[in-house]
């Protein structure tokens, strides 16, 4: 072998000495203390499971020492914690509670705000909008499209919420509807849903027509007694300024002065949709919930929904959401069992071309 042809040493590869510069960035850390003992515990949550689920969710580890939290992680997820931290901590200022699904809200938020401030400021806590009432207090978006949907409740005449379960579409749409009802927007609730049985048939039920359709109309019913003190539910039921009806019974009708809520209107068919939207007068807000992908429909018959949709796309005074598989905040279970039948789905579909 020529001279020429032998390696050069300074192009053998070096072994690691001591004093060499690290190849990897060494994780941040970031420390926050809170002013107040008690304050601080309620943001770390009973058995620190909050600041558990920030840990799990942002890949940071948290140590707690009294009113002091130190977090160690990548830098950007270390900042991600804090300011979901801090807004938690100035929730519980204002005396709301911080549930679990609260801390996703407040990741989303942290996420939102930390693609529009990159050096977030102070002053900004949220991004997200928010609907009150007397009972519950301020009840803030937990994601960007729950986000978009109340904003678009205040905006708009006519809503459209098309999603899977547990997105929160019902539960902040009744919400919205109390909302405008203790402000003195409108003059009464009207609350509605076909009645169609779940893949199964329930036979004759007793009792007036409240008790009939009761079995249907629980899932209102839930969410009203979370915004609505009993008593005032109650009286309101009494006195008409709350109505259960059937989607069914709206024919004929014209809905003045009236927030009038459609739940599970993937099961009205197109003529009952048609219907029902044409029920809108003066003075009124209308919000159709459903999920086109469990329908309860006879084979054959086509669901309103979607159909509804499509036609009133553009028009003015309409708005409409949209929810998927990541925006469910019921449950973390709830959202892998819907990723998984939507991947089924697809899958079945992609076999059938």
């Amino acid at each position: 072998m020529k001279s020429n042809d032998r390696p050069n040493q300074n192009d053998r590869p070096r072994a690691a000495q001591a004093g060499d510069l690290p190849t990897q960035t060494p994780p941040a850390e970031v420390s926050i203390a809170f002013e107040d003992n008690r304050h601080a515990s309620a943001v770390l949550g009973q058995y620190d499971q909050n600041i558990a689920r920030v840990e799990r969710r942002l890949g940071v580890s948290a140590h707690t020492n009294g009113n002091r939290i130190t977090l160690k992680g990548p830098a950007e997820s270390c900042e991600s914690a804090r300011r979901v931290l801090e807004n938690l901590y100035a929730r519980v200022k204002l005396g709301q509670h911080v549930t679990p699904g609260d801390v996703d809200g407040a990741i989303e938020e942290s996420a939102l705000q930390g693609s529009l401030f990159p050096s977030p400021p102070e002053t900004v806590r949220s991004q997200f909008d928010h609907i009150a009432t007397r009972k519950k207090g301020i009840v803030r978006a937990r994601n960007a499209a729950q986000d978009e949907y109340i904003r678009a409740l205040k905006r708009h005449e006519l809503v459209f919420a098309e999603g899977p379960a547990g997105t929160g579409k019902t539960w902040l749409a009744v919400g919205y509807a109390v909302s405008l009802l203790e402000q003195g927007a409108v003059e009464r609730l009207i609350l509605s849903r076909p009645a169609v049985e779940a893949g199964e048939r329930l036979g004759f039920l007793p009792g007036d027509m409240r008790e009939k359709v009761d079995p249907y109309l629980r899932p209102i019913f839930d969410a009203l007694h979370d915004f609505m003190d009993g008593r005032h539910v109650e009286r309101g039921l009494q006195t008409g300024m709350i109505e259960v009806a059937p989607l069914a019974f709206m024919r004929g009708r014209t809905l003045t002065n009236a927030c009038v809520l459609l739940d599970e209107a993937q099961n009205s068919t197109s003529m009952q949709m048609k219907m029902f939207l044409t029920r809108l007068g003066e003075g009124s807000r209308m919000i159709v919930n459903g999920d086109p992908t469990q329908t309860d429909l006879l084979p054959g018959q086509k669901s309103g929904l979607r159909e509804a949709v499509q036609l009133t796309q553009g028009l003015e005074g309409i708005g409409t959401v949209l929810f998927a598989e990541g925006d469910v905040v019921r449950h973390d279970l709830v959202r892998r069992i819907v990723g998984a039948y939507e991947r089924s789905a697809i899958s079945q579909t992609d076999k059938a071309r």
